[in-house]
């Protein structure tokens, strides 16, 4: 069912576009607005305050000033808070849903499903606050006793990416309120609105003032940089670019903030003999095509072992073919736009480079459509060693396939890539499943399966796709310090 333009306006009409400072939702400091764009025609949807550097020291004087009352608050008051906002995410998630579509163009159901994802870490959080405990025990040579505390880190800083707009906001936001944290969000200027929807939900939810402070801007580099060096600042945590992410962890190290950086990923997808190449087709359809490919665990590198390998790309290129591309708002669509025209263009940039390489278009391979920023789904085959398609991270709809023999050599293959957030590999024998997930050099592997997220489990990668991880029972320990206690026998 498509969504009338009335229900887009009213949707929209409910969504904050202010900063939130304190408490209280106000303009910026000197007045400027960004326009929030629709990627799917480019039409300005609305527009947002544009925060100034005054702003954001503004906000983090509220973290700071919050910080000490909220760490006292008993963890199953903060359970309670997040275990609200868990419900009121869900009881308007198809409000939701539409402003993730508005805003960054992925159909209405996948934006569902990131609704429920996102949700899923208020869950999660809300059940870890009060399970936060340290240790007691006898100090081994006598004399005293050990014990260990866990105490929160103090106010964070939060930057969040665009391409998954409400997820990336709760997967940050939930473990630092389970543990006890303040902070600092700025979402990226592209989606604004999800996280200014989340915010205004967590003070319903009973979020104190100045817990959660939110800036919208245009210029990052200005606004994050004095926070930064502000010696009241205790934790950086960044989902984006890795070029992005070295220049943050370099900005951080004077303050030696604590970090969580969820940086680019480079998927291998790995296809052997034994598999079973049905699954596996659908399989790499789910890792490749969902947001349109904007994911950092999108399968970028799809290597197939030759005697699968005519099977699974004819049924790749059927399945890619049938895909329908459109507004995310219309019925039927499963396709919608990159997020803006740079990322079009960087894309087709790509495709390119690899034909005239010598590598041969099976499907796709062209921009769509007179408004909007649309690339058709794309299937690429003979893929040379060394083109961009398989050396850099393609944020879009476009799967690069290469033939390989033996399975060291899909090994080998899949561990030459600076990044190692997740690799794919789909098997049907056990031993080869495991002894692969073994030496794939990356912070998650998804055995027979396209799709790896979770609340409940550790999500991050190694190499130059960060470090750190969200989700699971080892999120919350980002967002704690662990206090030893010496005490002494008498």
């Amino acid at each position: 069912m498509s969504v009338t333009a009335d229900r887009e306006r009213g949707v929209l009409s409910g969504v904050p576009t202010g900063l939130l400072v304190g408490g209280s939702w106000r303009e910026a400091g000197d007045g400027a607005s960004i326009d929030v764009e629709d990627p799917s025609t480019g039409a300005v949807l609305t527009s947002v305050q544009d925060a100034t550097a005054t702003d954001a020291a503004a906000a983090l004087d509220a973290a700071a000033a919050a910080g000490p009352a909220w760490a006292r608050t008993p963890a199953r008051e903060r359970a309670e808070v997040l275990r609200r906002a868990f419900d009121l995410v869900t009881a308007r998630a198809e409000d939701l849903a539409l402003i993730i579509t508005l805003e960054m163009g992925k159909p209405l159901a996948e934006s569902r499903a990131e609704v429920a994802y996102g949700a899923e870490f208020l869950r999660w959080f809300s059940e870890e606050a009060p399970r936060i405990a340290g240790r007691y025990g006898q100090a081994p040579a006598g004399g005293g006793r050990i014990l260990t505390m866990k105490q929160p880190v103090g106010p964070c800083l939060m930057i969040t990416p665009w391409n998954f707009p409400l997820a990336m906001g709760t997967r940050k936001v939930a473990p630092a309120v389970a543990a006890g944290c303040t902070m600092v969000v700025k979402p990226a200027a592209q989606t604004p609105l999800s996280m200014l929807a989340l915010a205004s939900i967590m003070e319903e939810a009973g979020l104190p003032a100045g817990v959660l402070d939110v800036v919208t801007t245009s210029s990052p580099g200005e606004v994050v940089g004095p926070l930064l060096r502000d010696p009241r600042l205790r934790k950086l945590t960044f989902t984006g670019s890795t070029p992005v992410g070295r220049t943050l962890v370099e900005q951080s190290s004077q303050q030696l903030l604590r970090l969580s950086m969820e940086l680019g990923g480079n998927a291998p997808f790995l296809v052997f003999d034994d598999a079973d190449v049905g699954a596996a087709v659908e399989g790499a359809m789910a890792a490749k095509m969902r947001n349109a490919g904007q994911a950092c665990t999108a399968a970028n590198r799809v290597y197939v072992q030759r005697g699968v390998a005519e099977e699974f790309c004819e049924g790749l290129a059927e399945q890619i073919g049938s895909l329908v591309v459109g507004r995310g708002t219309q019925g039927g669509v499963q396709v919608g736009p990159l997020v803006d025209d740079r990322a079009r263009s960087g894309v087709a940039a790509r495709v390119d480079e690899a034909l005239e390489d010598g590598a041969r278009v099976v499907v796709g391979g062209e921009a769509l459509g007179s408004q909007g920023y649309f690339y058709a789904p794309t299937l690429v085959r003979d893929v040379p060693a060394g083109s961009r398609l398989l050396t850099d991270e393609t944020f879009g709809p476009v799967a690069p396939v290469v033939v390989f023999d033996e399975e060291a050599e899909a090994v080998a293959l899949a561990n030459d890539a600076e990044h190692g957030l997740v690799g794919y590999l789909f098997t049907e024998g056990l031993d080869r499943g495991l002894r692969v997930a073994e030496s794939l050099e990356t912070g998650m592997v998804g055995l027979n399966t396209g799709v790896v997220s979770d609340a409940a489990a550790p999500f991050g990668g190694v190499k130059a796709s960060g470090y750190g991880r969200e989700g699971g029972a080892e999120g919350i320990e980002e967002y704690l310090e662990t206090k030893y206690v010496r005490v002494a026998s008498r």
